[in-house]
């Protein structure tokens, strides 16, 4: 009983400290200290950015690149945090590995687990040695956002009866009794908005890395006009090569204008198909079990509709940035919440 209380708490640890590394990483990128640290996994071949400013040798070794100590501390509380997390995800493999015989945690998703927060240490690798490829840079926050899911659907797949978990699984077991049709249409329209959610999410990690949230600064429109002439030939070209910098980007405007409207189609997309699996919950008598989460996901939706909105009538600054990356980490949470509460155990 005692390690199921321990695993439950790691458990739900392990999904704020990846929401925080998320959006720590968000932070990294919009303050231009993804090369504040120009190796990995050290700064400047030291453990903290305060060895590197005291190191000459280590910082002549990166002539190219003199040491800012305030984007090297991003970088490294960045690298902590993303540390730390590693050490609860193999935690909590070690303890299904531990209990398989009378599971405490899914094994399948703790092996998942922890072979995507290696994945996710390689790609940090290669934003740095790359010099922030756009295409490992969207690949980080898409295995970030995965890394977080992952978590999340093993908090709720936890066993029933906990004090953390059992408000948690109650709709899905009184569902389980008379949800019949309406639950597997209510399953499959919440697959459909996960599935553009997903394709949205890369979309905005492409348009971050890319820098071109800029290249639209007014809304509706955008260079105000309601279509401008946007260059989708060679906005979406995975590889230009290596040994370039791609700090500030080294796409022209109208390619960079291309991906931002895509980036607002693809949230038009994803607010219809997401709505409509909400409110399809919403409105069947059998599924009333599963409603609270349904709200929920209509609030982050328009929590992040509004975010959204809000950047970029307001010049984009940098909490708002951040915390666009923030709202999308919690649409992606509650749209889990609610698939997980449609779907049998």
């Amino acid at each position: 009983m005692r390690l199921a209380r321990w695993t439950q708490r790691l458990c739900i640890a392990g999904v704020l400290l990846c929401f925080v590394v998320v959006v720590l990483g968000a932070y990294v990128r919009l303050t231009a200290a993804g090369l504040g640290c120009p190796d990995w996994p050290g700064c400047y071949g030291q453990l903290t950015p305060n060895g590197a400013a005291a190191s000459v040798a280590a910082q002549a070794a990166y002539p190219g690149r003199p040491l800012e100590p305030a984007k090297a501390w991003h970088e490294m509380i960045h690298r902590y945090a993303a540390g730390s997390l590693v050490l609860v995800i193999v935690a909590l493999a070690a303890i299904a590995v531990a209990t398989r015989r009378r599971p405490l945690v899914s094994l399948p998703l703790a092996l998942a687990l922890v072979a995507t927060v290696l994945l996710q240490a390689v790609l940090g690798m290669l934003t740095v040695t790359w010099q922030l490829k756009p295409l490992i840079v969207t690949l980080h926050l898409l295995f970030g956002l995965t890394t977080l899911g992952l978590l999340w659907w093993l908090t709720l797949s936890l066993p029933a009866g906990s004090w953390n978990t059992a408000a948690l699984q109650g709709p899905a077991r009184s569902i389980r009794g008379g949800g019949g049709a309406p639950q597997a249409s209510a399953r499959l329209l919440t697959l459909f908005g996960l599935a553009a959610l997903v394709l949205q999410l890369a979309l905005g990690g492409w348009t971050s890395s890319n820098y071109a949230a800029i290249a639209c600064p007014d809304f509706p429109t955008c260079q105000n006009l309601w279509w401008p002439q946007p260059d989708f030939r060679h906005a979406f070209v995975l590889w230009h090569g290596l040994n370039i910098d791609y700090e500030g980007g080294v796409l022209a405007t109208p390619a960079r204008i291309a991906i931002h409207l895509s980036h607002r189609l693809g949230a038009l997309v994803t607010t219809a198909l997401l709505t409509l699996a909400a409110l399809f919950v919403l409105r069947r008598r059998g599924l009333s079990a599963a409603r609270p989460r349904a709200y929920l996901l209509l609030g982050a939706l328009l929590l992040q509709l509004s975010i959204g909105v809000s950047m970029v009538l307001k010049a984009f600054p940098l909490w708002l940035a951040t915390a666009h990356t923030a709202g999308a980490a919690l649409l992606l949470l509650a749209t889990l919440a609610l698939l997980r509460a449609l779907s049998p155990r």
